[in-house]
């Protein structure tokens, strides 16, 4: 069997639902520039791009008529290079990566791009006209029930408290924070955003450059985040505070098969070495990655002790605190500490402060990955994620030397 090796990895920034800078942006905008951006670090042409693979969780309206052929179209690909979106909610940008590594293992592809995105903005979380099935609603309405609610799950079930969550979200910012602010996110590209204004009675579209995520609270305090009410149960511990924001964004990865790393004469940063996905009770979906990332590391013929950095999804505090807690992570604060120099797990922070835009945010983690994989010379590196429905996906990466 082929390897497969991500030769670059890149994503826009990830900017707030409604209010941030990308709200106005349409997807397919966004994913194109994406996709531009992540060949020419590659410095390859696009027509040795075979297939363009896209996820999207709600993959309808603005992000709908199968985005991944649209956007390579709109990026001037040639006419040979084929696209397609896949759907499996929050690791749908990972399953993208993954079936073109699996293409290119089974020597059906050479060159490929693996990629993910989503306007939270523009498509609704649910999509435009949701239709859960009528009578198995009623038989097991688990797999349709609010992520929140999961969340509130988790953290009754598995003793995960209130002061816990908010001291891990406050760590997440400010994680995120020290990374902005000294120019460590290297896997942002400059994205060209839109907004709509009026002047003079009329509608004017004026372009401007973002280039960081919009949603960092670098004010955050402990104090401040135990103030917050909870938002899925009356006497819940679940916020807006220790919860994901919900985000616009978009990823792509380039994945090539060894001949072609030679043939093109490209440095890869890692290859591919397993994806898992694990299936787990819908009302509990958090639980995923305590499922999937033992199964990939089995895989891999590896164990927790042998990963060098991990991006861990913050879908919810508490979901990722329990994952935490099952892989050993948690216990020992050196491992996710914003004031730790040891550090490994979600270094630059997570989807608390750096937003968790659904569908793209499988790609997103993987250029985020493989930036600081570079970086730190972390030999193996995993990301992992749950997934709505009651799944988790995660995947092992191998630094290439």
């Amino acid at each position: 069997m082929k390897e497969a090796y991500i030769v670059s990895s890149v994503r826009t920034p990830g900017c707030r639902k409604g209010k941030g800078a990308l709200a106005q942006t349409r997807p397919e905008d966004l994913l194109v520039q994406a996709l531009d951006a992540v060949v020419e670090r590659a410095g390859v042409e696009k027509e040795i791009v075979e297939d363009i693979m896209t996820g999207c969780a709600f993959p309808e309206a603005e992000q709908g008529l199968n985005l991944g052929r649209v956007a390579a179209q709109m990026a001037k690909f040639p006419d040979s290079t084929c696209g397609a979106t896949v759907n499996r909610f929050c690791s749908a940008g990972l399953e993208a990566i993954a079936l073109q590594a699996m293409r290119i293992k089974a020597g059906w592809a050479e060159v490929a791009i693996g990629s993910g995105c989503e306007s939270m903005s523009i498509v609704p979380m649910g999509g435009n006209m949701p239709r859960p099935h009528p009578e198995w609603a009623q038989e097991k309405p688990d797999v349709y029930m609010s992520m929140g609610v999961t969340a509130e799950n988790v953290a009754n079930r598995y003793k995960v408290t209130r002061e816990m969550m908010d001291e891990f979200a406050y760590h997440s910012h400010m994680k995120a924070a020290n990374a902005r602010d000294n120019g460590l996110f290297k896997e942002i590209i400059p994205t060209q955003a839109v907004k709509y204004v009026e002047k003079d009675s009329n509608w004017v579209k004026e372009t401007f450059t973002q280039t960081v995520d919009d949603g960092i609270r670098d004010t955050t305090t402990i104090e401040g985040l135990a103030k917050l009410r909870p938002v899925f149960a009356a006497n819940g511990s679940v916020t807006a505070g220790n919860s994901s924001q919900t985000t616009d964004g978009a990823a792509a990865s380039l994945v090539m098969s060894g001949e072609a790393v030679e043939k093109y004469g490209v440095k890869p940063i890692a290859k591919l070495v397993a994806y898992a996905v694990a299936g787990c009770r819908a009302d509990e979906m958090g639980v995923g990655p305590a499922y999937a990332v033992p199964k990939a590391l089995a895989m891999a013929g590896l164990k927790v002790e042998d990963i060098g950095l991990w991006e861990l999804n913050e879908a919810f505090a508490s979901q990722c605190i329990y994952a935490m807690q099952q892989l050993g992570l948690y216990d020992n604060k050196e491992l996710w500490a914003s004031d730790s120099d040891k550090r490994i797990v979600n270094v630059n922070g997570g989807a608390i402060a750096l937003g968790h835009p659904l569908g793209c945010t499988g790609s997103k983690l993987c250029a985020q990955l493989m930036n600081e994989m570079r970086e730190r010379g972390a030999k193996y590196g995993v990301e992992s994620m749950c997934i709505g429905g009651g799944m988790g996906a995660a995947a092992v990466f191998e630094l290439c030397e």
